[in-house]
């Protein structure tokens, strides 16, 4: 349902939130998540500017977390690198659906109730469940080949 971009971009964002008083390497990010470095980059970059992760240049720099874990949700990671795309016109184009049709107001109901449960959960939560596995990948499997920006099915 999500664009890998977006499932990247949280796992890079729950990497650093594992120990957020540490600067970590991109490519120790991109060993622990199997993220391909070089996507791993754009990725890193867009969570910047959204302000959600700092990077550090230089001997003992790295990126971290911008802000608390428990303050950052699920939300704004998809947000920072792609968004939910909601269907606001008829995706047909059709001139005689002025408003959406029921099919498409429904799929809109389900996006708005994806957004909506993104919201509410933070990294922090995340983070704190009981059944968390870390690291976040197994470290033995090979980095996958790296797709469109927007290709790919993520979470």
């Amino acid at each position: 349902m999500l664009p890998k971009t977006a499932e990247y971009g949280l796992r890079a964002i729950v990497c650093l939130g594992r120990d957020p008083a540490e600067r970590q390497s991109a490519d120790e990010i991109a060993k622990l998540t199997q993220v391909p470095r070089r996507y791993l980059h754009k990725v890193l970059q867009d969570l910047g500017k959204a302000g959600l992760v700092r990077s550090q240049p230089g001997p003992g720099g790295g990126y971290s977390l911008a802000r608390e874990a428990e303050s950052i949700t699920i939300l704004d990671v998809v947000n920072a690198v792609g968004q939910i795309e909601r269907i606001r016109v008829c995706p047909l184009g059709l001139k005689s659906h002025g408003e959406l049709c029921p099919l498409h107001q429904e799929v809109d109901k389900a996006y708005a109730t994806v957004e909506a449960a993104f919201a509410r959960v933070t990294i922090g939560q995340v983070l704190s469940a009981s059944n968390f596995p870390l690291p976040l990948c197994d470290a033995s499997s090979p980095v996958e080949a790296v797709g469109e920006r927007s290709g790919g099915q993520g979470l």
